[in-house]
């Protein structure tokens, strides 16, 4: 019998990719939407969610540069606080992927709907192509990671052009004109509830910020890459995000982008014509795949990280032949398609809106409980950082929190029965580490 060749590994700009990659998906393109409602208000919440995800990306560094083991959150909750926490999180991180998953595909095929207008018409048909998107993806990373880092990273290339574009456009504009089309700042309109509501929307555009943590088994050098990868990833993101949305919320009237379903492409085809506006729409459409296919990416790298650590069902343990979790990877992309069919009645923006809130929950448990394990690890002298981080895991703790807070009731609601249906998956998963002949 041959020998396996070991498979490829991702070096520091393919990790860079999938974090870049992951955040910026289709998720930004449709957010100024949401966030027209706030004017300025939605600015000052972008600066407090970059701000906190540049705290979780440094408690995601020191975490991965002590620990870099595949899984990720999932590692570093059970290290600090043993198979039970690790679960919790790895069980409502798996969650927000594979249902945020569904908010990424439902957003890139909004935008093909500019080329393609029964898309948004025809009840059905947007599910229809969001499914066969998702396998299709799905079957590139059961071909192997290093394959869907090359896609990652083609992918991650072309959706920065068009937003560099827009940030372009905005700085003519407003050169052009002395800034006097930019909306008026009117002080008294700005509060912190607003605020607040702003800053839990705009963190459905940073999940992803932890990505390349997860696949730390197919990272080279590991310890030093991911870290590197994480805060390169997450201050460049941040940037791109800050200038391109609130150029879109700034310079177009609020109530043509609230009612928009590409707010980037009106923006681009208000100032440089029809075609221009079509072009951008298409590169949105491939920032969504992108993002989707290093999401899927993620979702079947977890499930398999849990079950090899003895707290998900044994039979997602398995590798195929070219060294991917196939097993793992079906069956997260089974229950995507399930929560794609379950909205297929809704309008895309509808179907939007329900996985982003229920997804930004589920993900701000896992980052809470990551910022608690580094400060846990830390006072404990098990992990090797400076003293600073004490302040910066305290600090992304409490931003966590806060933005759970601003999720409101019915977001948290969900979020906790998400967590009880894990259950009854902890105590096969511990019945199959008690009986190894399950496996």
């Amino acid at each position: 019998m041959n020998p396996i060749k070991p498979a490829k590994q991702l070096g520091l700009l393919m990790c860079t990719a999938l974090v870049v990659g992951n955040m910026i998906g289709s998720g930004i393109y449709l957010l100024p939407a949401t966030l027209a409602p706030y004017g300025w208000n939605s600015i000052f919440g972008w600066v407090l969610t970059i701000a906190g995800g540049l705290l979780l990306a440094a408690v995601f560094a020191a975490l991965a540069r002590n620990f870099p083991r595949a899984g990720g959150p999932y590692a570093f909750t059970q290290e600090a606080f043993g198979p039970a926490a690790g679960f919790v999180v790895a069980w409502s991180y798996w969650i927000s992927i594979w249902v945020g998953n569904a908010a990424v595909a439902t957003g890139a095929v909004s935008y093909l709907s500019v080329f393609f207008p029964s898309l948004s018409t025809t009840t059905g048909l947007h599910a229809g192509v969001t499914i066969a998107i998702i396998w299709a993806l799905t079957a590139v990373n059961c071909r192997g990671a290093y394959l869907a880092g090359r896609v990652q990273l083609v992918t991650t290339v072309l959706k920065l052009l068009p937003l560099i574009a827009v940030v372009s456009l905005a700085a003519i504009v407003i050169a052009g004109d002395g800034g006097a089309s930019l909306a008026p700042f009117e002080a008294e309109k700005i509060s912190l509830a607003p605020i607040t509501a702003a800053a839990t929307l705009t963190l459905w555009g940073l999940l992803g910020l932890e990505s390349a943590t997860v696949p730390a088994e197919k990272v080279k050098d590991p310890a030093r890459t991911i870290p590197r990868a994480t805060m390169i990833g997450m201050v460049l993101t941040g940037v791109i995000y800050l200038f391109a949305c609130s150029a879109i919320i700034l310079l177009q009237p609020a109530d043509e982008v609230a009612t928009s379903s590409a707010p980037f492409a009106d923006f681009v085809a208000r100032h440089w014509g029809a075609n221009a506006g079509r072009w951008l729409a298409l590169f949105a459409a491939i920032s969504g795949f992108g993002a989707l296919n290093g999401w899927i990416m993620l979702q079947g790298e977890l499930p398999y990280a849990m079950a090899r650590g003895g707290v998900f069902p044994a039979f997602l343990a398995k590798n195929s032949a070219r060294d991917t979790p196939v097993r793992a990877h079906v069956v997260s992309s089974l229950l995507l398609t399930a929560i794609v069919m379950l909205n297929y009645s809704k309008t895309m923006t509808e179907a939007f809106t329900f996985v982003l809130l229920l997804s930004t929950t589920a993900s701000l448990v896992m980052y809470f409980a990551c910022a608690l394990a580094a400060l846990k690890l830390k006072l404990e002298g098990r992990l090797q950082a400076s003293s600073t981080l004490i302040v910066i895991a305290g600090a992304a703790a409490l931003y966590a929190l806060w933005a759970i807070y601003g999720a409101g009731a019915e977001a948290v609601g969900w979020g906790l029965a998400l967590l009880v249906a894990g259950i009854p998956v902890y105590f096969i998963a511990r019945r199959d580490t008690a009986n190894p002949q399950a496996r």
